[in-house]
């Protein structure tokens, strides 16, 4: 399977010491990064050999990410990644707007390093068409600004919210049309901030995410 090959060289990252926290930590960064599609069935087989693990490791390592709210199981079926619903949208943009709004409040321009990072990074492959890693960079954007809070609990709130945020922009059927708009609005939110005018980033971010969470509500509808 494409979306397993290369997790092999992810071993080094377990090392001696592995355990099921840090196999989930390497899975929840696959689904931020839209390697995993929701619906899909993920192997014990294919996963545990490519990383090396025990089946009763992996196992546990579903069974955090279940907690999560990223993947299921199904009774004699296996393990699926999380189809997320159009309620569980709403409830994503009410967490982030009360974490990245108190970010940008919290902001130094000497700190947005990650963040200018991620808008470049985004940008190019924007420019270079790849519409999924526009997807990674625009995560690795969010994350970066909640990081401004300075709060390791938040961060990891972040990374787990994050990751079902991408499962989520699965169910756009034109990902450029999603994307695009927002790489030349996080360089927007960017420059405000860069420039102290937190007041103005902080209206804007509120505009940017009603008009995220519009767009991937009206993705739910059914197609007439």
């Amino acid at each position: 399977m494409d979306d397993v090959a290369d997790l092999e060289r992810e071993r080094d990252r377990l090392g001696r010491s592995s355990t099921a926290e840090r196999v989930a930590d390497i899975l929840r960064e696959r689904i931020a990064e839209g390697f995993f599609a929701p619906g899909q069935r993920l192997s014990e087989e294919s996963i545990g050999t490519a990383l090396g693990v025990s089946r009763n490791t992996l196992r546990e390592a579903f069974r955090l990410l279940s907690h999560e709210r990223l993947l299921t199981h199904r009774l004699n079926r296996g393990v699926f990644v999380r189809m997320l619903s159009v309620e569980d949208v709403g409830d994503l943009y009410r967490v982030r707007r009360v974490i990245e709004g108190s970010a940008v409040r919290h902001a130094r321009p000497e700190a947005l390093g990650a963040m200018r990072e991620a808008v470049e990074d985004g940008e190019l492959a924007a420019r270079e068409g790849r519409w999924r890693e526009v997807g990674t960079a625009n995560i690795r954007f969010h994350q970066a600004l909640a990081a401004l809070n300075g709060s390791k609990r938040l961060d990891d709130m972040m990374r787990q919210l994050l990751a079902e945020l991408r499962l989520v922009f699965h169910v756009m059927r034109n990902p450029r049309s999603f994307h695009e708009p927002f790489v030349t609005r996080n360089r927007e939110l960017l420059t405000l901030m860069a420039a102290g005018e937190l007041d103005k980033a902080e209206r804007q971010l509120a505009g940017y995410f009603d008009d995220a969470e519009a767009l991937l509500v009206e993705a739910y509808r059914p197609q007439e």
